[in-house]
């Protein structure tokens, strides 16, 4: 199994900055793949990044050149640095991992970006 607690979410103005942290209870190079998702009001979830236990990473076309995801293997957490935010990024934030062919996620966190 995996725990995964994300945290550093809140208010934010339009233009400004968060950074999100997902601390794993396990070692992030045993974990295949853990990304970051994000869920609006009346909205599906949708994949903002991802990272491989390799260092691959992806983003959607939406946060390009916006956000980075990394991540920490001493103290196993991945981090979501969010630039320039706009409103639309506006959603519960959460993590989600794939460990040995299983789908483990996090209980979300508020992100709000006010204009």
């Amino acid at each position: 199994q995996v725990q995964l607690v994300e945290s550093g979410g809140g208010l934010v103005q339009a233009g400004g900055s968060l950074r999100l942290s997902c601390a794993a209870s396990r070692s992030l190079v045993a974990i295949d793949n853990i990304g970051w998702y994000r869920q609006a009001p009346g909205k599906q979830r949708e994949l903002v990044a991802a990272i491989t236990s390799a260092g691959s990473t992806n983003y959607a076309d939406s946060v390009k050149g916006r956000f980075t995801i990394s991540g920490d293997n001493a103290k196993n957490t991945v981090y979501l640095q969010m630039n320039s935010l706009k409103p639309e990024d506006t959603a519960v934030y959460y993590c989600k991992a794939r460990y040995q062919l299983r789908i483990y996620w996090g209980q979300g966190t508020q992100v709000t970006v006010s204009s």
